[in-house]
Protein backbone atom coordinates (compact mmCIF):
# COMPACT_ATOMS: atom_id res chain seq x y z
CA UNK A 1 0.00 0.00 0.00
CA UNK A 2 1.22 3.51 -0.82
CA UNK A 3 -0.07 6.52 1.08
CA UNK A 4 3.02 8.77 1.06
CA UNK A 5 1.31 11.49 -0.95
CA UNK A 6 -1.83 11.43 1.18
CA UNK A 7 -1.58 12.45 4.82
CA UNK A 8 -4.32 10.41 6.48
CA UNK A 9 -5.02 10.78 10.18
CA UNK A 10 -6.07 7.37 11.53
CA UNK A 11 -8.14 7.06 14.70
CA UNK A 12 -8.95 3.44 15.46
CA UNK A 13 -12.03 2.26 17.33
CA UNK A 14 -11.71 1.29 20.97
CA UNK A 15 -14.29 -1.46 20.54
CA UNK A 16 -14.22 -3.64 17.43
CA UNK A 17 -17.47 -5.31 16.40
CA UNK A 18 -15.60 -7.99 14.50
CA UNK A 19 -16.03 -10.75 17.10
CA UNK A 20 -19.77 -9.99 17.32
CA UNK A 21 -20.34 -10.37 13.58
CA UNK A 22 -21.84 -13.56 12.12
CA UNK A 23 -19.96 -13.98 8.84
CA UNK A 24 -22.11 -16.98 7.95
CA UNK A 25 -25.22 -14.79 7.79
CA UNK A 26 -24.31 -11.57 5.97
CA UNK A 27 -27.27 -9.63 4.57
CA UNK A 28 -25.92 -7.46 1.77
CA UNK A 29 -25.33 -3.87 2.90
CA UNK A 30 -26.47 -4.34 6.52
CA UNK A 31 -23.16 -5.02 8.28
CA UNK A 32 -20.46 -2.33 8.38
CA UNK A 33 -16.79 -2.66 9.21
CA UNK A 34 -15.21 -0.79 12.12
CA UNK A 35 -13.98 2.30 10.29
CA UNK A 36 -14.76 4.79 7.53
CA UNK A 37 -12.77 7.29 5.50
CA UNK A 38 -13.86 10.94 5.54
CA UNK A 39 -12.58 13.99 3.63
CA UNK A 40 -13.86 17.50 3.01
CA UNK A 41 -13.85 19.83 0.02
CA UNK A 42 -13.77 23.56 0.77
CA UNK A 43 -11.99 26.64 -0.58
CA UNK A 44 -11.27 24.79 -3.82
CA UNK A 45 -9.32 21.87 -2.37
CA UNK A 46 -9.68 18.45 -0.74
CA UNK A 47 -8.54 18.35 2.88
CA UNK A 48 -8.99 16.74 6.31
CA UNK A 49 -8.26 13.16 5.26
CA UNK A 50 -9.23 10.87 8.12
CA UNK A 51 -10.01 7.27 8.95
CA UNK A 52 -12.31 7.23 11.97
CA UNK A 53 -14.56 4.74 13.73
CA UNK A 54 -17.76 4.04 11.78
CA UNK A 55 -20.62 6.05 13.19
CA UNK A 56 -22.99 8.94 12.88
CA UNK A 57 -21.94 12.33 11.49
CA UNK A 58 -23.41 15.71 12.31
CA UNK A 59 -24.95 17.66 9.42
CA UNK A 60 -27.08 20.74 8.99
CA UNK A 61 -30.67 19.96 7.93
CA UNK A 62 -30.23 22.66 5.27
CA UNK A 63 -27.42 20.98 3.33
CA UNK A 64 -28.15 21.23 -0.36
CA UNK A 65 -27.78 17.50 -1.12
CA UNK A 66 -30.86 16.79 1.01
CA UNK A 67 -32.91 19.32 -0.93
CA UNK A 68 -31.49 19.32 -4.47
CA UNK A 69 -29.91 15.90 -4.86
CA UNK A 70 -26.21 16.60 -5.36
CA UNK A 71 -25.20 13.12 -4.21
CA UNK A 72 -23.58 10.17 -6.01
CA UNK A 73 -21.59 7.04 -5.25
CA UNK A 74 -19.55 4.11 -6.50
CA UNK A 75 -19.40 0.42 -5.62
CA UNK A 76 -16.38 -1.87 -5.75
CA UNK A 77 -15.01 -4.83 -3.81
CA UNK A 78 -11.92 -6.11 -2.02
CA UNK A 79 -11.02 -9.79 -1.99
CA UNK A 80 -8.79 -11.96 0.18
CA UNK A 81 -6.60 -14.48 -1.64
CA UNK A 82 -5.68 -17.87 -0.26
CA UNK A 83 -2.17 -16.65 0.67
CA UNK A 84 -3.60 -13.70 2.62
CA UNK A 85 -3.05 -11.11 -0.09
CA UNK A 86 -5.77 -8.46 -0.23
CA UNK A 87 -6.72 -6.81 -3.52
CA UNK A 88 -9.27 -4.27 -4.70
CA UNK A 89 -10.77 -4.98 -8.11
CA UNK A 90 -10.25 -2.25 -10.75
CA UNK A 91 -10.39 0.87 -8.51
CA UNK A 92 -8.99 3.03 -11.31
CA UNK A 93 -12.06 2.29 -13.44
CA UNK A 94 -14.38 3.23 -10.57
CA UNK A 95 -12.38 6.41 -9.96
CA UNK A 96 -12.89 7.48 -13.57
CA UNK A 97 -16.64 6.88 -13.40
CA UNK A 98 -16.84 8.65 -10.03
CA UNK A 99 -15.43 11.77 -11.66
CA UNK A 100 -17.78 11.41 -14.62
CA UNK A 101 -20.66 11.52 -12.14
CA UNK A 102 -19.08 14.51 -10.40
CA UNK A 103 -18.87 16.42 -13.68
CA UNK A 104 -22.53 15.79 -14.49
CA UNK A 105 -23.73 16.80 -11.02
CA UNK A 106 -21.58 19.98 -10.87
CA UNK A 107 -19.45 18.59 -8.03
CA UNK A 108 -15.65 18.80 -7.73
CA UNK A 109 -13.66 15.95 -9.18
CA UNK A 110 -11.67 13.79 -6.80
CA UNK A 111 -8.09 13.11 -7.95
CA UNK A 112 -7.70 9.44 -8.89
CA UNK A 113 -4.79 8.96 -6.49
CA UNK A 114 -6.88 10.25 -3.57
CA UNK A 115 -9.75 7.94 -4.54
CA UNK A 116 -7.51 4.88 -4.72
CA UNK A 117 -5.29 5.68 -1.73
CA UNK A 118 -8.24 6.43 0.54
CA UNK A 119 -9.82 3.09 -0.32
CA UNK A 120 -6.54 1.19 0.03
CA UNK A 121 -5.85 2.76 3.43
CA UNK A 122 -9.32 1.97 4.74
CA UNK A 123 -9.24 -1.61 3.45
CA UNK A 124 -5.82 -2.07 5.04
CA UNK A 125 -7.09 -0.91 8.45
CA UNK A 126 -10.14 -3.21 8.24
CA UNK A 127 -8.58 -6.10 6.32
CA UNK A 128 -9.73 -8.56 9.00
CA UNK A 129 -13.31 -7.75 7.96
CA UNK A 130 -12.80 -9.28 4.51
CA UNK A 131 -14.63 -12.63 4.40
CA UNK A 132 -12.64 -15.67 3.33
CA UNK A 133 -15.56 -17.76 2.00
CA UNK A 134 -15.99 -18.10 -1.76
CA UNK A 135 -18.45 -15.63 -3.32
CA UNK A 136 -17.87 -13.31 -0.34
CA UNK A 137 -15.97 -10.02 -0.30
CA UNK A 138 -15.68 -6.60 1.29
CA UNK A 139 -18.04 -4.25 -0.51
CA UNK A 140 -16.70 -0.70 -0.73
CA UNK A 141 -19.03 2.31 -1.01
CA UNK A 142 -17.34 5.66 -1.79
CA UNK A 143 -19.80 8.55 -2.03
CA UNK A 144 -19.88 12.33 -2.24
CA UNK A 145 -22.56 14.82 -1.29
CA UNK A 146 -23.00 18.59 -1.16
CA UNK A 147 -22.83 20.21 2.27
CA UNK A 148 -23.59 23.93 1.83
CA UNK A 149 -26.37 24.87 4.32
CA UNK A 150 -28.17 26.95 1.71
CA UNK A 151 -31.65 26.63 0.20
CA UNK A 152 -30.81 27.76 -3.29
CA UNK A 153 -30.72 25.83 -6.57
CA UNK A 154 -27.02 26.34 -7.28
CA UNK A 155 -24.06 23.95 -6.98
CA UNK A 156 -22.67 23.71 -3.48
CA UNK A 157 -19.22 25.08 -2.72
CA UNK A 158 -18.47 22.47 -0.07
CA UNK A 159 -18.67 18.66 -0.18
CA UNK A 160 -17.95 15.61 1.90
CA UNK A 161 -16.36 12.41 0.57
CA UNK A 162 -16.87 9.26 2.63
CA UNK A 163 -15.96 5.61 2.12
CA UNK A 164 -17.81 2.82 3.93
CA UNK A 165 -17.11 -0.91 3.77
CA UNK A 166 -19.39 -3.92 4.31
CA UNK A 167 -18.53 -7.62 4.46
CA UNK A 168 -20.97 -9.26 2.06
CA UNK A 169 -22.07 -12.53 0.57
CA UNK A 170 -23.93 -12.99 -2.74
CA UNK A 171 -26.31 -10.18 -3.72
CA UNK A 172 -28.67 -12.62 -5.47
CA UNK A 173 -29.09 -16.16 -4.19
CA UNK A 174 -31.20 -17.50 -7.05
CA UNK A 175 -31.75 -17.37 -10.80
CA UNK A 176 -33.62 -14.20 -11.68
CA UNK A 177 -37.15 -13.88 -12.96
CA UNK A 178 -37.30 -10.53 -14.79
CA UNK A 179 -39.88 -8.45 -16.62
CA UNK A 180 -39.47 -5.92 -19.39
CA UNK A 181 -40.61 -2.55 -18.02
CA UNK A 182 -42.65 -0.55 -20.55
CA UNK A 183 -44.48 1.95 -18.33
CA UNK A 184 -41.96 3.56 -16.01
CA UNK A 185 -38.67 5.13 -17.08
CA UNK A 186 -35.33 4.92 -15.34
CA UNK A 187 -33.45 7.48 -17.42
CA UNK A 188 -34.09 9.78 -20.36
CA UNK A 189 -31.78 11.05 -23.08
CA UNK A 190 -30.07 14.22 -21.99
CA UNK A 191 -30.38 13.22 -18.34
CA UNK A 192 -27.88 11.57 -16.03
CA UNK A 193 -28.70 7.88 -16.23
CA UNK A 194 -25.01 7.20 -16.92
CA UNK A 195 -24.06 8.66 -13.51
CA UNK A 196 -24.23 6.83 -10.19
CA UNK A 197 -26.54 9.55 -8.93
CA UNK A 198 -28.63 8.82 -5.84
CA UNK A 199 -31.73 10.19 -7.57
CA UNK A 200 -31.59 7.51 -10.27
CA UNK A 201 -32.16 4.86 -7.65
CA UNK A 202 -34.84 6.79 -5.76
CA UNK A 203 -36.93 7.07 -8.92
CA UNK A 204 -36.62 3.33 -9.54
CA UNK A 205 -37.96 2.22 -6.17
CA UNK A 206 -41.71 2.41 -6.89
CA UNK A 207 -41.66 0.42 -10.17
CA UNK A 208 -39.25 -2.04 -8.55
CA UNK A 209 -41.75 -2.54 -5.73
CA UNK A 210 -44.55 -3.08 -8.26
CA UNK A 211 -42.44 -5.67 -10.08
CA UNK A 212 -41.67 -7.49 -6.81
CA UNK A 213 -45.38 -7.60 -5.98
CA UNK A 214 -45.88 -9.34 -9.33
CA UNK A 215 -43.26 -11.95 -8.43
CA UNK A 216 -40.29 -10.56 -10.36
CA UNK A 217 -36.75 -10.18 -9.04
CA UNK A 218 -35.59 -7.46 -11.43
CA UNK A 219 -36.71 -5.40 -14.41
CA UNK A 220 -35.17 -4.80 -17.80
CA UNK A 221 -35.47 -1.05 -18.16
CA UNK A 222 -36.26 0.19 -21.66
CA UNK A 223 -35.69 3.47 -23.44
CA UNK A 224 -37.84 6.38 -22.29
CA UNK A 225 -38.97 7.43 -25.76
CA UNK A 226 -40.49 4.24 -27.21
CA UNK A 227 -39.89 1.46 -24.65
CA UNK A 228 -38.60 -0.67 -27.50
CA UNK A 229 -34.92 -1.12 -26.53
CA UNK A 230 -33.31 -2.83 -23.56
CA UNK A 231 -31.06 -0.65 -21.45
CA UNK A 232 -30.11 -2.28 -18.14
CA UNK A 233 -31.39 -4.16 -15.12
CA UNK A 234 -32.21 -2.37 -11.91
CA UNK A 235 -29.04 -3.61 -10.18
CA UNK A 236 -26.71 -4.37 -13.08
CA UNK A 237 -26.02 -4.12 -16.78
CA UNK A 238 -27.77 -6.78 -18.83
CA UNK A 239 -26.18 -9.19 -21.32
CA UNK A 240 -27.50 -11.79 -23.73
CA UNK A 241 -25.92 -14.69 -25.62
CA UNK A 242 -27.79 -14.92 -28.94
CA UNK A 243 -26.67 -17.26 -31.69
CA UNK A 244 -23.23 -17.61 -30.12
CA UNK A 245 -22.64 -13.85 -29.76
CA UNK A 246 -22.39 -11.86 -26.54
CA UNK A 247 -24.73 -8.90 -27.00
CA UNK A 248 -25.24 -5.98 -24.63
CA UNK A 249 -26.79 -2.51 -24.89
CA UNK A 250 -24.20 0.08 -25.87
CA UNK A 251 -23.40 2.74 -23.30
CA UNK A 252 -25.10 6.09 -23.74
CA UNK A 253 -26.40 8.81 -21.44
CA UNK A 254 -29.14 6.44 -20.25
CA UNK A 255 -26.94 3.38 -19.65
CA UNK A 256 -24.34 2.98 -16.91
CA UNK A 257 -20.81 2.19 -18.08
CA UNK A 258 -20.42 -0.72 -15.70
CA UNK A 259 -17.02 -1.91 -14.51
CA UNK A 260 -18.15 -5.55 -14.47
CA UNK A 261 -19.72 -5.00 -17.89
CA UNK A 262 -16.36 -3.82 -19.25
CA UNK A 263 -14.61 -6.73 -17.55
CA UNK A 264 -16.98 -9.31 -19.06
CA UNK A 265 -16.55 -7.89 -22.54
CA UNK A 266 -12.77 -8.02 -22.20
CA UNK A 267 -12.87 -11.66 -21.05
CA UNK A 268 -15.23 -12.62 -23.88
CA UNK A 269 -12.88 -11.04 -26.42
CA UNK A 270 -9.92 -12.83 -24.81
CA UNK A 271 -11.81 -16.07 -25.40
CA UNK A 272 -12.45 -15.18 -29.04
CA UNK A 273 -16.19 -14.82 -28.57
CA UNK A 274 -17.98 -12.40 -30.93
CA UNK A 275 -19.13 -9.30 -29.01
CA UNK A 276 -21.74 -6.75 -30.02
CA UNK A 277 -22.33 -3.48 -28.17
CA UNK A 278 -25.41 -1.94 -29.75
CA UNK A 279 -29.00 -0.95 -29.21
CA UNK A 280 -30.80 -4.18 -28.38
CA UNK A 281 -34.43 -4.30 -29.45
CA UNK A 282 -36.83 -6.14 -27.16
CA UNK A 283 -38.26 -7.74 -30.29
CA UNK A 284 -34.83 -9.27 -31.01
CA UNK A 285 -34.71 -10.77 -27.51
CA UNK A 286 -38.24 -12.17 -27.79
CA UNK A 287 -37.58 -13.65 -31.23
CA UNK A 288 -34.37 -15.27 -30.00
CA UNK A 289 -36.21 -16.70 -26.99
CA UNK A 290 -38.89 -18.11 -29.26
CA UNK A 291 -36.55 -19.73 -31.78
CA UNK A 292 -34.08 -21.04 -29.20
CA UNK A 293 -31.07 -18.91 -30.14
CA UNK A 294 -31.17 -17.04 -26.80
CA UNK A 295 -29.00 -19.46 -24.83
CA UNK A 296 -27.94 -17.26 -21.94
CA UNK A 297 -28.87 -13.99 -20.25
CA UNK A 298 -27.48 -12.44 -17.10
CA UNK A 299 -26.89 -9.29 -15.12
CA UNK A 300 -23.32 -8.04 -14.71
CA UNK A 301 -22.50 -5.67 -11.85
CA UNK A 302 -20.23 -5.17 -8.85
CA UNK A 303 -22.88 -6.13 -6.30
CA UNK A 304 -24.67 -8.67 -8.47
CA UNK A 305 -21.43 -10.08 -9.99
CA UNK A 306 -22.83 -12.48 -12.63
CA UNK A 307 -26.55 -12.99 -11.99
CA UNK A 308 -28.18 -15.56 -14.30
CA UNK A 309 -31.63 -14.81 -15.71
CA UNK A 310 -34.03 -17.76 -15.76
CA UNK A 311 -36.99 -16.13 -17.48
CA UNK A 312 -37.99 -12.90 -19.23
CA UNK A 313 -41.59 -11.63 -19.26
CA UNK A 314 -42.86 -9.24 -21.90
CA UNK A 315 -46.45 -8.19 -22.54
CA UNK A 316 -47.82 -10.93 -20.25
CA UNK A 317 -45.82 -13.65 -22.00
CA UNK A 318 -43.02 -15.37 -20.06
CA UNK A 319 -40.06 -16.87 -21.89
CA UNK A 320 -38.06 -19.45 -19.94
CA UNK A 321 -34.37 -19.94 -20.64
CA UNK A 322 -32.50 -23.21 -20.55
CA UNK A 323 -30.72 -24.16 -17.33
CA UNK A 324 -27.65 -24.97 -19.44
CA UNK A 325 -25.94 -21.56 -19.17
CA UNK A 326 -22.52 -22.56 -20.41
CA UNK A 327 -21.08 -19.08 -20.95
CA UNK A 328 -22.22 -17.31 -17.76
CA UNK A 329 -21.28 -20.34 -15.63
CA UNK A 330 -17.77 -20.43 -17.08
CA UNK A 331 -17.52 -16.65 -16.86
CA UNK A 332 -18.56 -16.54 -13.20
CA UNK A 333 -15.90 -19.07 -12.23
CA UNK A 334 -13.16 -17.39 -14.25
CA UNK A 335 -13.97 -13.94 -12.89
CA UNK A 336 -13.90 -15.25 -9.33
CA UNK A 337 -10.61 -17.02 -9.97
CA UNK A 338 -9.05 -13.72 -11.06
CA UNK A 339 -10.45 -11.76 -8.12
CA UNK A 340 -9.38 -14.34 -5.54
CA UNK A 341 -5.92 -14.76 -7.06
CA UNK A 342 -6.51 -18.28 -8.36
CA UNK A 343 -5.99 -17.32 -12.00
CA UNK A 344 -3.38 -15.12 -13.67
CA UNK A 345 -4.44 -11.48 -13.74
CA UNK A 346 -3.30 -10.77 -17.29
CA UNK A 347 -5.02 -7.36 -17.42
CA UNK A 348 -3.64 -6.06 -14.13
CA UNK A 349 -7.11 -5.60 -12.63
CA UNK A 350 -6.23 -6.51 -9.03
CA UNK A 351 -4.88 -3.58 -6.99
CA UNK A 352 -2.92 -5.18 -4.17
CA UNK A 353 -3.28 -3.43 -0.81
Amino acid sequence: MTTETLDIKITKTTHSRLAETDFSNLVFGHTFADHMFVADYADGEWKNFQIVPYGEIGLSPAISSLHYGQAFFEGLKAYKHEDGTVSVFRPDKNAARFNKSAQRLCAPELPVDIFIQSIAALVDVDRDWIPTADNHSLYIRPFMFATDPYLGVVPSKTYKFIVLTCPVGPYFSKTLRVKVETEYTRAAEGGFGFAKAAGNYAGAMLPTRHAAEQGFDQMIWTDAKEHLYAEELGAANVMFVIDGKLITPSTRDTVLDGVTRDTVLAIARDWGMPVEERRVAISDIVEAAQNGTLTDAFGAGTAATIAPIGSISYQDQEYTLSDNREFSTKLFKHLNDIRYGRATDTHGWNYVV
